[in-house]
């Protein structure tokens, strides 16, 4: 069904979204490994999980300020790391990150952006916190120069994404033999000099970092550990380190004895393992072996403000979405990706008041019933 006024769900935004984006592109944000079930599950398993209300209390004033390693949010929402913003819009990342400035929290920008790290950064108010996410690569020195420019552009936290040692087998991608447009470019990979400079052109040649055969998984460092990863990369950098796609409490044990600085129960997006636990499923194991010694994030599957509750309810310090944010992007650039942002901020305030909450810190297990 077409809608003639404006969106008013995260559902409404990926139809118009699906409708307006090519099909390669949109396959790629869209797809799952395999056959899709923990893609699927990402979502539907937030469904066993019911809502437990408080009455009679009151809930005229509603906050979702909250802090993030230490420093203050305006909510427990933030922007998780995704690859080629620009499929969705020309402006890509850097409005994404305009969209997050305006929304008050956290954008996590992927290695893989279409936009340089300085660029994003330089789009925000000085107010929102900005992380790096990273993928190891057999030359560490690739990793290390981006380690080192986040840090000299002023992000707070580098998110290291240890579930990839090669791809998932993502089938749409295959079906469809998706390549990125020729015209993007991976402006992480390339000199800063170059691609913050007043003369860069987008059809400079790429460099042999930047191809995407090159970076796409296949120069990873498939031999990093736990014991060879951590203490390299507190080698060479004073920011703390965020585990991204850590599913279990074993691995979450693990972490804390590396002392990380916190761990992202995430799967991503089911486009790595399939069959693997779902990340709502995953997150209490994580919270309890965490003990309050580590701060717990989450991503994955989340399309509704009463997700987020359910999730912050099981431990979850503060959650990620990416794909909402990528259809908003499509649907109209930097005020659709806020847009996305603002339903989802918005959808969680009613929770809160619904639930007799009135800000983060009183969310708690107690308010949901798994039946």
């Amino acid at each position: 069904m077409d809608y003639t006024n404006e969106p008013v769900c995260i559902k409404d935004i990926e139809k118009i979204a699906q409708r307006v984006m090519p099909g390669g592109a949109w396959g790629y944000y869209n797809s799952g490994a395999n056959d899709e079930q923990t893609k699927t599950d990402n979502e539907s398993a937030f469904d066993s999980y019911r809502l437990h209300p408080r009455m009679l209390r009151d809930v005229s004033k509603i906050t979702t300020h909250t802090t993030v390693l230490g420093q203050k949010v305006r909510t427990p929402l933030g922007i998780a790391p995704c690859a080629l913003h620009k499929l969705a819009h020309a402006d890509g990342e850097a409005a994404t990150s305009r969209a997050a400035a305006k929304h008050g929290s956290i954008m996590i920008l992927s290695t893989y952006s279409t936009t340089s790290l300085e660029k994003v950064i330089a789009q925000g108010d000085g107010t929102t916190q900005y992380w790096m996410q990273l993928y190891v690569y057999q030359d560490r020195h690739v990793s290390e120069t981006i380690v080192r420019r986040a840090e000299k552009a002023g992000f707070k936290a580098i998110v290291l994404t240890v579930d990839a040692p090669m791809l998932g087998r993502r089938l749409v991608d295959a079906r469809n033999k998706f390549n990125p447009p020729p015209h993007l470019r991976l402006e992480n990979f390339m000199d800063p000099n170059v691609v913050n400079g007043t003369g860069y052109a987008p059809d400079l040649a790429k460099s042999e970092n930047e191809t995407f055969g090159a970076t796409f998984g296949a120069n990873g460092d498939q031999s990093l550990s736990w014991a060879n990863g951590i203490s390299w990369l507190k080698s060479i950098t004073k920011l703390p380190i965020i585990v991204k796609g850590v599913l279990t409490a074993e691995d979450t044990q693990l972490a804390i004895d590396h002392k990380c600085a916190g761990v992202i129960v995430s799967n991503h997006g089911g486009r790595q393992l399939d069959g693997a636990l779902s990340t709502i499923d995953a997150l209490p194991q994580v919270v309890e072996a965490a003990n309050d010694k580590i701060e717990v994030y989450m991503d994955g599957g989340i399309r509704k403000g009463s997700d987020i509750f359910k999730a912050l309810a099981l431990g979850a310090r503060a959650v990620f979405v990416a794909r909402p944010v990528l259809w908003g992007l499509a649907y109209k650039g930097e005020q659709g990706a806020f847009i996305a942002l603002d339903l989802l901020q918005k959808e969680l305030e009613l929770a809160m008041m619904l639930t007799g909450t009135t800000q983060v810190s009183e969310i708690d297990e107690s308010y949901v019933y798994t039946p």
